[in-house]
């Protein structure tokens, strides 16, 4: 059997990243640990860990890089919501960004959100009810 275990993403400010997955999105700080031999951080994020099925996110602070060009590939991370709309205006509330208001997508029924982390990655919502129908 195989299982998603994580998703890695580089951050300029590791505090702040911590601070907005916990406090403004309610995931839990895993685990962290540094190397300072090579100079770099990572702490691993997420609602519950993988042992429980879940995947969980990694974020990765290298001490000498204080930027990244995301590119053009990466599109968003994805987390299933209860009230989409009840969670955008609590991150609303707790200083997040919210980046596409909570609705149906273009061209479809699908409740969909974004707010977007400390260093610019885009976090979709999908309303629960409706994420099992795709995006159409």
């Amino acid at each position: 059997m195989s299982q998603l275990l994580h998703t890695m993403i580089r951050v300029t400010n590791l505090e702040a990243s911590i601070e907005f997955y916990t406090q403004v999105l309610g995931m839990k700080l895993l685990r962290k640990s540094e190397n300072s031999e090579y100079r770099y951080t990572l702490a691993f994020v997420g609602f519950s860990d993988e042992a429980s099925g879940s995947a969980v996110i990694e974020l990765t602070y290298n001490w000498d890089t204080d930027s990244y060009d995301h590119g053009n590939a990466f599109g968003h991370l994805a987390i299933g919501e209860e009230d989409i709309y009840a969670r955008c205006k609590a991150i609303k509330a707790a200083g997040g960004k919210i980046v596409r208001a909570p609705g149906p997508v273009a061209g479809g029924s699908t409740e969909i959100a974004f707010v977007e982390d400390p260093d610019g990655y885009k976090i979709e919502f999908i309303q629960i009810s409706s994420a099992q129908k795709g995006l159409g």
